[in-house]
């Protein structure tokens, strides 16, 4: 089996963790596995370096003088696999088989990035490469970045262009967790997870895998996290499933939008829970929630329009911070999904720009981490759904 194994910095934080991580690529590479190894800076030597930057710099010194942490800890662990009579070879910006290249944009040169991984892979019966995670190599053979969990995306790049079975993500935690073990009793272990659950929670702030090395996970390529402790690169840990694609489809039943006013409700405790138990305790199905200071809006299935209506109007009726319950409908949704959409400086502005310039009216515009949802007059769905997806 063939296998890209990354080691985050608290699993290299201290000799004794870069023998434990020796010790299992050691191990997997006598079974008779092909193993590449991506490792990230020693504990927080990036962070420390980052603060001690307290003078003017460009933008070139500075990734020079950052990237010292992934150049020291290939170097360390390269020692320690030889010192196991495994032959390994570290690789780094500027070495001759460096497989990670970025144009002058600072994007990554798929092409020829590609073509250098191969040719790395096809090493991979004689020698075990230990290569820099998060930095890449510019045109003018300057050293540039893969940006925040940039070795995350190293490993899962390297491990689609290598063709690669699997990539082992070795980090501080057990795999995808029920809950913060710090914060909540009897947090457990979830020995499977899709992609798109993860990519979401990573986005609100779970720190498993970074979400710009999801973009690079496709169904061939199976991507495992697992605790340094573990010792085990082949076994344990959570199993991340599926591959996130770009999608832009369209709902096909219309919606009814149901508005519930009242003076400053957004800023009231238990307003959402309140509404949205009541029509989820009759079985109405919620398809998106918007909120504005004054009001609460549930788009739902239009046929469930009634009905919602009168469950929301007798909350109304009960309940003093409310006004009113208001009903549009039909409506569309046109949803578009894949990659970090929200994140994408301008991606809103693109999406609505060419939708205006076509004179259609959008009512809503509802983003999550990885999608825009788009809400428009029922007639006009069609036309939206081609609009977009042209852009995509």
């Amino acid at each position: 089996m063939r296998v890209v194994a990354k080691f985050g910095g608290t699993s290299l934080g201290t000799g004794d963790r870069i023998n434990r991580a020796a010790d299992s690529v050691a191990a997997a590479v006598e079974d008779g596995h092909e193993i590449a190894v991506v490792a990230s800076a020693m504990g927080s030597t990036t962070d420390d370096l980052l603060e001690d930057i307290t003078f003017e710099t460009g933008d070139e010194d500075r990734a020079q003088i950052v990237s010292m942490g992934e150049r020291t800890s290939v170097r360390m662990l390269k020692a320690a696999l030889s010192a196991r009579d495994i032959e390994a070879r570290f690789l780094e910006p500027g070495s001759e088989d460096w497989p990670i290249i970025t144009d002058e944009h600072g994007e990554v040169d798929v092409e020829e990035t590609q073509r250098r991984a191969f040719e790395v892979a096809e090493t991979l019966e004689d020698v075990v490469p230990v290569i820099t995670g998060f930095l890449a190599e510019g045109t003018n053979g300057s050293i540039t970045t893969l940006g925040r969990g940039g070795s995350d995306t190293t490993a899962v790049m390297l491990g689609k262009y290598m063709d690669a079975d699997e990539v082992v993500i070795v980090t501080d935690v057990e795999g995808v967790m029920t809950g913060d073990p710090r914060v909540v009793e009897g947090a457990r272990n979830v020995g499977e997870i899709s992609v798109d659950e993860l990519r979401n929670l990573s986005f609100r702030g779970a720190e498993v895998v970074a979400p710009s090395a999801l973009s690079y996970k496709d169904n061939t390529l199976d991507v495992r996290v697992v605790h340094y402790q573990h010792g085990d690169l082949l076994s344990g840990g959570t199993s991340i499933e599926g591959e996130f694609q770009n999608l832009v489809d369209l709902r096909e039943r219309p919606i009814a939008c149901l508005t519930v006013a009242g003076r400053a409700i957004r800023n009231q405790p238990g307003v959402f829970q309140h509404l949205s138990q009541a029509l989820g305790e009759s079985d109405v199905n919620i398809e998106a929630v918007a909120s504005g200071v004054d009001t609460v809006t549930f788009y739902i299935d239009e046929e469930e329009s009634e009905r919602a209506e009168n469950i929301l109007h007798r909350e109304v009726i009960a309940r003093d911070e409310f006004s009113s319950v208001t009903v549009d409908s039909p409506m569309a949704v046109v949803r578009v999904t894949g990659g970090e959409l929200p994140n994408q400086p301008g991606i809103i502005s693109d999406i609505v720009n060419p939708l205006s310039d076509a004179r259609i009216n959008l009512q809503d515009i509802i983003t999550s981490a990885t999608s825009v949802a788009l809400v428009v007059d029922w007639d006009d769905r069609e036309e939206t759904l081609e609009i977009t997806q042209d852009l995509f």
